[in-house]
C-alpha cells in the first residue's frame, strides 16, 4: 500500500499510552514521526526512540504543549524547517478528570476542555494552512466511546469527547475541497497509564453528597480499563487510515465497543441511560 498523504506525521501526546503506541507503529511502517511531549525540550533536538522502519522511518520526540499557542508554533515551525511538510496530524493529547457535575468547579471543567478540545482546535488551526498549501493531508482526532455514551462522574471528559465528534464532523466538510481528510477514532477502555493519571476534582472528597456512588463508578471504570484493549489495536486502526483515500467519519476500535455504538443509535435513550446507570452508579 502506498502512503496516500505523505510521509511526515505529527502525533501529540506521544510520550506514553495510546499516543506512544501510534507513534512507534507509524515509525515502523516507514513514516517520519514527530511525537510530542510537554516535558521534552525542543532545543535538545528531540530523541529518536525508534529508527530503522520501512524506508527509513523514525520517531523523534519534541516539546509541545497543546495548551500553548507559542509552544505549538515553535514545534510546527521546527518540523516544517526539518521536513518541509506536515502530512498527517494525530490529535491524541488528553487526560481525564472525574467527579460529579455539582462537585466540579468551572476552573476544573475549563482545564479539561483546554487540553482535550481547545488543544485539538489549536493544533488544527496551526497545521491546516500547511496542509492547504500541500493540497492534501489527514487529521485523525482521538476521541472516545465516552463521546458517544456519556459516563456518570466523568461528565467533563465525556463532554470534551462529544465536542470532538462535532468538531470532526464540521471540519470534514470545511476542508474536503482542499484535499484534506478528517476522521475521529473512538477507543473504548484501554490499558494504559491514563488510568493512573486520572484527576479527581477537589469537591469529590468526604464532604461530597455523591461520594459512595462516585467511588463505585470509578472503581468499575478502573477495573474495565485495567482489563481493556491493548493500545496497539488503536495504533493499527490509525495506521490503516493513513492508507485510505476516503476515510470514514469515525472508527470505533474493538468489537464490543462497536456493538455499544450500534446500540446507542438504535435503542431508546431511556434504555441506554438505564444500562449505563446500572453499570456505573
Amino acid at each position: 500500500m502506498g502512503k496516500v498523504y505523505g510521509n511526515v506525521v505529527l502525533v501529540t501526546g506521544a510520550s506514553s499510552g495510546i499516543g506512544k503506541s501510534i507513534a512507534e507503529y507509524l515509525a515502523k511502517e516507514g513514516y517520519r514521526v514527530y511525537g510530542t511531549s510537554r516535558n521534552r525540550q525542543l532545543e535538545n533536538d528531540g530523541v529518536s526512540f525508534y529508527r530503522g522502519g520501512k524506508g527509513g522511518g523514525f520517531l523523534k520526540i519534541i516539546n509541545l504543549d497543546v495548551c500553548s499557542e507559542e509552544s505549538i508554533k515553535k514545534a510546527v515551525d521546527y518540523i516544517v524547517a526539518k521536513e518541509g511538510a506536515i502530512n498527517i496530524l494525530i490529535n491524541n493529547a488528553g487526560f481525564g478528570i472525574a467527579g460529579a457535575v455539582e462537585d466540579t468547579s468551572p476552573e476544573e471543567a475549563y482545564k479539561q476542555f483546554d487540553t482535550n478540545f481547545f488543544g485539538v482546535h489549536r493544533m488544527c488551526r496551526s497545521v491546516l494552512p500547511i496542509m492547504r498549501r500541500q493540497k492534501k493531508g489527514l487529521i485523525v482526532n482521538i476521541g472516545s466511546v465516552a463521546g458517544l455514551v456519556s459516563i456518570p462522574f466523568q461528565s467533563m471528559y465525556s463532554a470534551s469527547k462529544y465536542a470532538i465528534e462535532a468538531l470532526t464532523e464540521a471540519l470534514r466538510i470545511e476542508v474536503k475541497p482542499f484535499g484534506i481528510r478528517v476522521v475521529v477514532v473512538e477507543p473504548g477502555d484501554t490499558k494504559t497509564g491514563f488510568t493512573g493519571n486520572r484527576q479527581f476534582v477537589k469537591g469529590s472528597g468526604d464532604s461530597s453528597a455523591y461520594k459512595g456512588r462516585f467511588e463505585k463508578s470509578i472503581g468499575t471504570m478502573v477495573k474495565s480499563e485495567m482489563n481493556g484493549t491493548d493500545p496497539e489495536a488503536i495504533a493499527k486502526a490509525v495506521t490503516r487510515l493513513t492508507y485510505r483515500k476516503r476515510p470514514p467519519v469515525r472508527v470505533v476500535v474493538g468489537f464490543s465497543y462497536k456493538l455499544i455504538a450500534l446500540l446507542k443509535r438504535i435503542l431508546p435513550s431511556r434504555l441506554v441511560e438505564f444500562a449505563v446507570s446500572k453499570i456505573y452508579s
